[in-house]
């Protein structure tokens, strides 16, 4: 690979989020539903393709849930898979509700599922009293210390700066713009606005490979590495490959969801490139 620039995602690869936005799907659900799922199924959502967005994650987990309730058969497992085959996201899941559950079912179940609330209460657990109000400009009916200050830095200072001075870099982030500063300060990665991409700055989320090309753009790459870690990131990068003539290369990061032998071949079924344990080894192996 011979490179000129590298994009990097934020959750799962500067930032460990298993404690704070995967708790704030799983404590959501409690707290709106009164059951839940667990860390390994919030990873099947994930996988199944479409969930950039926590908050969309944490309403089809919902819309399972209560479909459930009311008589769905389906496991989990079988869940995700119909989501994924039908080309993953929440519309698949609300799909998959409506197909599966009779009309008086049906309609107990959508009247149930109330996305504002659970993205409140999400908010609330992953901002915690303070930030939610600074950021969501309410009063929280929970006074919590908040999720986001319990995400351990995964990428070295040493790392960040070899990158930074060996390439261009920039961030393609799910994450809400605020939330994607917050995390980068706590990284040490300075990054100017228009060499990073998050959930306020294009409508379609990965695998949508707009925010990286128009990153590409900016940065004049000729040869691009973007380095995530789930599969839709790897799967952005190889869309982007086919939008025109520069060079993209996806490269899954084994510190998020993903994990061992398992979490390395499904990087390589979705077509990465190559896959690292750690964001920190992507110097050396840029470098070879």
């Amino acid at each position: 690979m011979n490179v000129d620039t590298v994009v990097l995602d934020v959750d799962g690869v500067l930032v460990d989020v298993a404690d704070s936005y995967r708790r704030a799907i799983i404590e959501s659900l409690d707290r709106v539903i009164g059951e839940t799922i667990d860390h390994g199924n919030v990873q099947q959502f994930k996988d199944a393709g479409g969930f950039n967005n926590d908050w969309e994650l944490t309403d089809a987990a919902a819309l399972f849930l209560l479909a459930r309730e009311e008589g769905c058969e389906l496991s989990l497992n079988q869940f995700t898979t119909a989501i994924e085959a039908m080309g993953g996201g929440l519309s698949a899941a609300r799909s998959i509700v409506f197909e599966e559950l009779t009309p008086a079912t049906r309609e107990r179940v959508f009247n149930r599922w109330d996305s504002e609330q659970l993205r409140d209460v999400f908010q609330q657990l992953y901002l915690g009293g303070s930030l939610y109000r600074e950021l969501e400009g309410g009063e929280p009916g929970l006074e919590t210390p908040g999720y986001i200050h319990d995400e351990p830095v995964l990428a070295t200072e040493e790392t960040l700066d070899r990158l930074q001075a060996e390439y261009e870099v920039g961030v393609l982030t799910g994450r809400p713009a605020p939330e994607a500063e917050i995390a980068l300060e706590r990284v040490g990665l300075d990054v100017p606005p228009a060499h990073r991409f998050t959930m306020d700055d294009w409508e379609g989320g990965k695998p949508d490979p707009d925010a990286l090309v128009t990153l590409a753009d900016r940065f004049g790459a000729d040869e691009l590495v973007f380095a995530g870690d789930t599969l839709d990131d790897v799967k952005t990068a190889v869309n982007a490959q086919r939008t025109g003539s520069r060079t993209y290369y996806g490269v899954g990061v084994l510190t998020g969801g993903l994990s061992g032998k398992a979490g390395r071949n499904a990087f390589e079924r979705a077509g990465a490139t190559t896959v690292v344990d750690s964001v920190n080894d992507l110097p050396s192996l840029l470098a070879d």
